[in-house]
């Protein structure tokens, strides 16, 4: 893994030892804040197109971030938005500048960060990027355009500073945490950033300074490329995709074995959600494994080991079909196909109806780590490890991408939810890739995995697992976390 550091005019940075080499990240906090001006240089107006969750999220963030600096953040919507009444419930309006139409709020920003869905970026990214004024930044918190543009051979208009900063978590957790923040120095969602072109000579502390104001309490340096071949591949598997398919297939091994209904669940989804999920956060993935019994421990062992390789197989075919542009067209390829209808929903299937009874008796018991369950989802998440890891990725990435958005963002969720109205209710280029490689999932652990795990653990996979390089990058990664966690109502 090469060593990945970088400089900074106006923030302190700090370095990470990571397995092979050492890190360049940006601890945050609010004491930061008065950096913001220096980092802004340049930046009078902020123009944030687009107001899905990472849209109110951001704009409402930088904004109170940035008050009293003279820069001001306005939200661009297009005409006949449904969006615009809650922008103005957040405190954006025509009246005073700070909401009005997408083309016209791009052609007075100095900084135009770019927040609607994918696809729609894809069709109108030539009309917002003719509206810009010359030399504005372009601010991505996704690189889904960069791969878009590849595949149709287009480009980022020439003059203008392209820079991202990809906030870890969904947006509604970048507001809740960053709100927690006013109490507790710190609280917020990890972001990676990215300088794809430099025309200023000051993109990176640019781009520092959006994630500072985020609310971000580690910010770490990857590309744009690296960027959206986690992130899509990261959603499709261990992030959404492949834990929907794996708390399918377990509630109906666990109901074949004999559980009622409730105790199926408790065993397949509110064991991810609950108790590994917590475990992996505070102590680590090998914590999961080391708080068991002989007996639970054999059964971890024995499920990690069946389950890692046919995990392994499906991530690299994903992150093959994202790489080469597949997955992004079928993202476009379903915008054209459903403009005008809703996606259909998959809470529909029986394990579902048992989530709300389980989660009604949660006070008073205390969900057990099953390890089955433990050892086939942390199988899971070490297969996305490696395969990231042998495409070339940083450790910041990769443990963000597979293990601390996982247990830190989406899974907290999904406890307080469940599975099924995560995968219903996220950005339509997850919600693609979760119910089309959830299903795939769901066959390779009931037709590959489960039988294996009747046989005896790979003791040579064990030792990759208990001596990998990923545990020293998680631990200097844990030291950056926010103490409070996200908590769901």
């Amino acid at each position: 893994m090469s060593t990945n550091v970088f400089t900074s005019a106006v923030f302190p940075l700090q370095t990470m030892d990571v397995p092979g080499g050492a890190e360049t990240v940006l601890p945050g906090g609010r004491h930061l804040f008065g950096l913001l001006p220096a980092a802004f240089a340049g930046v009078r107006r902020i123009g944030v197109i687009g107001w899905g969750p990472q849209g109110r999220a951001q704009a409402c963030n930088l904004r109170d971030s940035l008050a009293g600096t003279g820069i001001t953040v306005a939200v661009g919507l297009r005409p006949g938005s449904a969006s615009a009444a809650d922008a103005r419930a957040h405190g954006f309006t025509e009246d005073d500048g700070t909401l009005g139409d997408w083309l016209a709020i791009t052609a007075e920003a100095d900084l135009v960060i770019l927040l609607i869905a994918d696809a729609a970026l894809a069709a109108h990214h030539e009309k917002i990027f003719g509206a810009l004024r010359p030399g504005a930044a372009i601010g991505l918190s996704h690189g889904f355009l960069l791969g878009h543009l590849r595949t149709t051979g287009g480009g980022f208009p020439a003059g203008h500073d392209v820079i991202a900063v990809c906030p870890k978590g969904m947006g509604d957790s970048v507001r809740r945490l960053y709100q927690q923040g006013a109490s507790v120095n710190g609280a917020g969602i990890n972001a990676s950033f990215a300088v794809h072109a430099d025309h200023s000579g000051r993109a990176v502390d640019l781009a520092l300074g959006w994630s500072v104001a985020l609310g971000s309490p580690y910010t770490f340096r990857t590309t744009l490329d690296s960027e959206y071949r986690s992130d899509i591949a990261g959603e499709r598997a261990i992030l959404l995709g492949a834990v929907h398919g794996l708390v399918e297939s377990l509630y109906g091994h666990y109901r074949l074995a004999g559980d009622d209904p409730l105790a199926a669940y408790e065993h397949s989804c509110e064991a991810i959600t609950g108790p590994i999920r917590a475990t992996i956060s505070r102590s680590g993935l090998t914590a999961v494994r080391e708080q068991l019994d002989g007996p639970g421990r054999d059964t971890f062992d024995r499920a990690y080991t069946a389950a890692y390789g046919p995990s392994r197989e499906l991530i690299a075919e994903i992150y093959d079909e994202v790489a080469d542009g597949t997955e992004l067209r079928s993202v476009i390829l379903a915008e054209r196909r459903l403009a005008d209808r809703p996606m259909s929903r998959i809470s529909g299937s029986p394990m579902w109806a048992a989530g709300d009874a389980v989660r009604a008796r949660r006070a008073g018991r205390q969900a057990a780590a099953e390890p089955f369950t433990a050892g086939l989802f942390v199988a899971t998440m070490m297969a996305q490890v490696d395969e990231f890891a042998e495409r070339g990725h940083p450790w910041s990435e990769i443990v963000n991408e597979s293990i601390i958005e996982a247990v830190d963002s989406l899974l907290p969720y999904m406890h307080a939810r469940d599975v099924a109205y995560m995968v219903d209710n996220c950005s339509r280029t997850a919600r693609l890739g979760a119910r089309r490689w959830g299903p795939r999932f769901q066959a390779a652990y009931e037709q590959i995995a489960f039988p294996a795990a009747a046989g005896p653990a790979d003791g040579e996979l064990l030792a990759a697992f208990t001596g990998h390089p990923v545990h020293q990058a998680l631990a200097a990664a844990a030291k950056l976390r926010p103490s409070v966690d996200i908590h769901v109502t």
